[in-house]
């Protein structure tokens, strides 16, 4: 793939405690365009990004209201120019160069169709990790996603299992990789407890509720792994 552009997306609701540092490292990168969604945020997550942009080079797209990471992700995609599509989580910490480099290689060397970043620092082993391909951290080609951009407006924190069962069902090859020194906070780690759970459990219905409402992609799985 020669002259090849490349999109970094960064999605961020209520970050000001990481947005700063996440938009600083992924702005500094030789990424053709950035683009920073602010997901209806109330705190000053707008406010940093504005600061920023006085120095960084980046297109900063304001959602007035929370219309959910899908959508927020949907939007910037459909604003994005770039062959190569990085989505890197704007909660992050100690993000560096070198993990960019890991989930965008094996896209470039055709070794994968969608590359899935394991954060290190997180309380549950990766090779364990029943949640691993939940991932923020992916890196896909622009067009392999965009027959289902419309659909992952619907989709708030559904979003990653829609894509899983896309790419799935098309047949194509997801690599996993570990990103050494990234940590990714716990909800726990975010929040109150009380407030930790609420999110945790609305976040699980729209995860069932995006597997239910595409079982035709799972049966597609399904029905290819069986033929």
């Amino acid at each position: 793939m020669n002259d090849i552009e490349i999109t970094a997306i960064v999605c961020a609701y209520n970050e000001e405690k990481t947005i700063e540092k996440v938009v600083a490292t992924v702005a500094d990168y030789f990424f053709d365009e950035v683009f920073i969604v602010s997901d209806g945020s109330t705190d000053n997550t707008d406010v940093i990004l504005k600061r920023m942009s006085k120095y960084y080079s980046f297109q900063h797209i304001v959602l007035e209201e929370n219309m959910g990471k899908g959508y927020a992700m949907a939007t910037a995609l459909q604003h994005a120019g770039g062959d190569i599509v990085v989505f890197i989580d704007a909660d992050l910490s100690n993000l560096q160069e070198g993990h960019f480099l890991k989930l965008i290689t094996p896209i470039k060397n055709k070794e994968a169709d969608m590359v899935l970043g394991q954060p290190t620092e997180t309380l549950i082993n990766y090779r364990v990790n029943p949640f691993k391909s939940f991932t923020g951290q992916r890196c896909l080609l622009r067009k392999d996603i965009l027959p289902i951009v419309e659909k992952m407006k619907e989709t708030r924190f559904g979003v990653e299992t829609l894509i899983n069962l896309y790419f799935q069902s098309e047949g194509k090859k997801v690599k996993y990789v570990m990103l050494p020194g990234l940590i990714h906070p716990t909800k726990f780690g975010k929040t109150s407890s009380s407030k930790a759970m609420e999110e945790f459990i609305k976040e699980g219905h729209q995860i069932a509720v995006t597997a239910l409402e595409n079982y035709n992609l799972v049966a597609k799985t399904f029905f290819k792994k069986i033929i």
